[in-house]
């Protein structure tokens, strides 16, 4: 095949294009530059798409013997990554850059790209993979756990898994992936994972969303609707969050509070007892399939909220264009604007942005 490999600057895409190469495929480098003001170096593990990365995916692309380009995907990147951070925080709601930046950018208009020029696929270093079912291409998790990647890969419809290469789905372990690397004489053998999002390279993600959506001084409520404290900023507060909270009553029970809700609208926080982050139910409408189309009613699945969460039994339903999900034990802290992805053991169903969630907890607790 033609394979384009998307090459990050890091040891995983590296060794899968070699892999590709080593396979006997026609293949071609390509970095993309996903800022037009990216940091010429990085801090550690953190920030990705720097120019130093782009330095060592070239050095990667020239041990491999193979074509090498920097592609400008930094409007398609700044429209529909970033700006829709932005606009979901604003909104109240949690979102995935990750999840956003593989559904537009590596398998959307990346992809896109690719497929004009004639290549037959893209080949990228996630941990997934691919698997010729009954009914067609189906996506499954990788052989080593604790690296799968098929969560972030969920947003994948069947036409884009037809045109994707994972040739590190099914090594065991990224030790492996290293040692390979360091074999091959690839410099990137030892260089950190990057980690956080690559976008806020310092890690200060309130401090970021300050700038761009405004701190606005708001009330901090219990469920009851009580006023207990204030804030500087809605967009500064995830579900589930602990520290920071800086309130000024303490709870009649002594124990720490947690934030249950965000509620742009008004500009207010809703905090609770722990056990109040109990997830009863979950719904979107925003889905997709990972091959074939899931058929109307309901069905049984494993069910991940977030990409390092144990999977949860449920009983899906989709009904009138909703996708709804209730779990045999509630869910811990799911905020809307969340991806969660349906699995059937090992296979992706598919996924959804989750809207709406309904707490397991009465108000009276």
């Amino acid at each position: 095949m033609r394979i384009l490999a998307a090459m990050s600057g890091g040891v995983d895409s590296a060794v899968a294009a070699a892999r590709a190469v080593e396979a006997g495929h026609d293949v071609v480098g390509v970095h993309l530059a996903l800022s037009r003001a990216g940091g010429t170096l990085r801090t550690g593990s953190r920030g990705c798409c720097t120019i130093e990365d782009a330095m060592d995916a070239r050095r990667a692309a020239d041990r491999l013997g193979i074509p090498f380009y920097v592609w400008d995907f930094s409007e398609r990147f700044r429209d529909d990554v970033i700006e829709d951070f932005v606009s979901e925080y604003r909104a109240g709601r949690t979102p995935n850059p990750c999840m956003r930046c593989n559904e537009k950018i590596k398998f959307a208009a990346l992809l896109e790209r690719a497929i004009e020029l004639g290549f037959d696929a893209v080949c990228t270093g996630h941990y997934a993979t691919l698997v010729d079912g009954p009914q067609g291409l189906e996506l499954h998790r990788a052989s080593d756990a604790a690296k799968d990647q098929s969560y972030v890969l969920g947003v994948l419809d069947a036409d884009q898994l037809a045109h994707t290469y994972f040739p590190l789905g099914s090594t065991p372990s990224k030790a492996l992936v290293r040692a390979e690397a360091e074999e091959r004489g690839l410099t990137v053998a030892h260089k950190p994972d990057s980690h956080d999002i690559c976008f806020i390279p310092d890690g200060d993600t309130r401090g970021w969303l300050a700038e761009r959506v405004g701190a606005e001084q708001g009330d901090i409520v219990d469920r009851s609707g009580e006023v207990i404290g204030t804030h500087e900023g809605a967009h500064a507060f995830t579900v589930g969050q602990r520290r920071g909270l800086q309130l000024g009553v303490p709870a009649p029970d002594g124990k720490p509070r947690f934030v249950l809700e965000v509620r742009p609208v008004s500009n207010t926080v809703v905090v609770g007892p722990k056990e109040a982050l109990a997830t009863a139910e979950i719904a979107g409408e925003r889905y997709s399939w990972a091959g074939r189309p899931q058929a109307e009613g309901s069905f049984v699945c494993d069910v991940q909220i977030r990409a390092h969460a144990d999977p949860v039994p449920a009983t899906a339903t989709l009904a009138d264009g909703r996708l709804t999900v209730v779990p045999e034990t509630p869910f811990d802290g799911v905020a809307p604007g969340q991806t969660a992805v349906l699995y059937d053991g090992t296979r992706v169903i598919g996924q959804f942005t989750i809207a709406t969630t309904v707490s397991a907890v009465p108000v009276s607790v």
